[in-house]
């Protein structure tokens, strides 16, 4: 998954999220949204939205390639990545 800080202000940050994942049957899938934090004031989040849709995509259309783990450091943003 990557996550790109879309907007903030006082205790509330929205983001822009997008993963790609793979069914049983071998369907790709991109899912790709928007998620609304809400802090308390430890800065902990104790309220959050999200809205994602998801739709299938080829094998070839994946922008989403790193190895197993965590995503690489320097991975291009959604942004650069044009989503």
């Amino acid at each position: 998954m990557v996550q790109e800080l879309w907007a903030w202000t006082g205790h509330k940050i929205a983001i822009r999220i997008s993963s790609e994942f793979c069914t049983d049957s071998g369907t790709w899938f991109r899912a790709y949204g928007n998620e609304n934090w809400e802090c308390n004031e430890a800065g902990l989040v104790h309220r959050r939205l999200s809205c994602i849709n998801e739709h299938p995509i080829e094998e070839h259309e994946r922008v989403l390639r790193w190895p197993a783990g965590p995503r690489p450091a320097g991975y291009p943003t959604l942004s650069e990545l044009g989503l």
